[in-house]
C-alpha cells in the first residue's frame, strides 16, 4: 500500500530534518573545538621543536616545548638561536613553516607545511627532503630564495620545487617577509 504525502508534509519533514542535523553538527563542532585547538597547539609545538632537532609527540610536545623554547617578542627562542615563524600563500591555499637560525643567522633546521598544495609538486614542501635544502643557508644580509638550478654554494639560494612554481614563489615570499621582520628585530635589539 502506497502512502501519499502532501507537499506541506514533505516540506515540514525536510525542514525538521535539516534543523536537527544542523543542531547536531553545531553541538559536535562546539564540543570538539577545545580538542581541536589543543591539537593545533601541539602540532605547532612539534613543528617548532623539529626545527631545533627535538622530535616530539602530541603527548609530550608541551613538556619538551617548555624545556627547550622560550617566547619573546613574537619569536621562539632556543639555546643558541631563534625560530622564525613563516606564513604565506601557495598555489591552492596557505603555506607555513618555521626556520631555526643559530646566533650567526645560519639555518640549523626548517619545517614547512601546507593546506592543499598538489601532492608530488607543491606538496613537496612538507617533506624532510625539501626542509634539508635549507640547512646551512644564511639569513643575515638577505633572505633565502628559491631558484631553478640554484647554486648550492650560494648561501641564499635553495633549489625550487620542480613543477611547483607557484608554491616555490610563495615560499620565497614568506622567507622575504620573515627576513624583513627578523632584520627589524635585530636592528631594534642593537639600538
Amino acid at each position: 500500500m502506497k502512502k501519499n504525502f502532501s507537499n506541506t508534509y514533505i516540506f515540514i519533514y525536510s525542514a525538521v530534518l535539516v534543523v536537527v542535523a544542523a543542531l547536531i553538527l553545531t553541538v559536535v563542532s562546539v564540543s570538539l573545538k577545545p580538542l581541536q585547538t589543543k591539537n593545533q597547539q601541539a602540532e605547532q609545538k612539534q613543528m617548532i621543536l623539529k626545527t631545533i632537532g627535538v622530535e616530539a609527540t602530541r603527548d609530550n610536545a608541551a613538556e619538551l616545548y617548555a624545556k627547550y623554547i622560550t617566547e619573546a617578542d613574537g619569536y621562539y627562542r632556543f639555546d643558541g638561536g631563534i625560530v622564525l615563524p613563516l606564513k604565506g600563500t601557495g598555489l591552492w591555499g596557505p603555506i607555513w613553516g618555521y626556520l631555526a637560525l643559530d646566533n650567526t643567522s645560519t639555518v640549523v633546521g626548517a619545517v614547512f607545511d601546507h593546506k592543499g598544495e598538489t601532492p608530488g609538486l607543491g606538496g613537496e614542501i612538507a617533506t624532510d627532503k625539501f626542509a634539508q635544502r635549507f640547512i646551512g643557508k644564511k639569513m643575515d644580509t638577505q633572505a633565502i630564495h628559491l631558484a631553478k638550478n640554484a647554486d648550492r654554494d650560494n648561501p641564499y639560494e635553495v633549489d625550487a620545487i620542480s613543477g611547483g612554481t607557484m608554491t616555490s614563489n610563495g615560499v620565497t615570499a614568506m622567507l622575504a617577509k620573515a627576513y624583513d621582520d627578523y632584520s627589524k628585530m635585530r636592528k631594534e635589539a642593537t639600538e
